[in-house]
């Protein structure tokens, strides 16, 4: 696997999605949870989304339930939480793991290109990942980052 449009995912409604259909954009992948002291980065990364989306940036966010049980809901749940609770409108998938055997294919990549300062795995919810419109990691993020520290990394990528 050499680029983001070599994956699929399952979107939160249980769809297949393509991921070359992100091709030609920008892409922000995030592993998020609901129950995280870090869930507030929604409204950040929904931000990004309002700001960014029409010139060809797309958040996709991916939960994950493997940092502290803060992600103990189902995909129904998950997705009136975002959409209640932080008014989000960029595509949600259904629940991954990101590290260990069960780990997403797309993950298992992210972590292989962009390694970390723990040797690839992800620490917590919200690890962050740029991807360029070549489908290529461009850098990746620590839980901390806020999105909003990210806009100028998006305004290069975007050209």
């Amino acid at each position: 696997m050499t680029s983001l449009s070599d994956f699929s995912a399952t979107s939160i409604d249980g769809k297949p999605v393509d991921l070359s259909s992100y091709d030609g954009k920008v892409v922000l992948v995030v592993n998020t949870a609901s129950k995280c002291g870090f869930t507030p980065q929604y409204k950040g990364l929904q931000e990004l989304q309002d700001t960014y989306g029409d010139r060809g940036f797309e958040v996709l966010g991916f939960p994950c339930d493997q940092f502290g049980h803060q992600e103990p809901a189902d995909e129904e749940e998950i997705a009136a939480f975002c959409e209640r609770n932080y008014g989000v409108t960029f595509p949600m998938f259904a629940k991954i793991d990101v590290n260990g055997d069960d780990a997403h294919p797309l993950f298992q990549w992210l972590k292989k290109e962009e390694g970390g300062l723990l040797g690839g795995g992800i620490k917590w919810n919200f690890t962050k990942f740029l991807i360029g419109r070549d489908g290529q990691v461009i850098d990746r993020f620590a839980p901390t980052t806020k999105p909003e520290k990210l806009t100028g990394d998006i305004e290069k990528a975007l050209g």
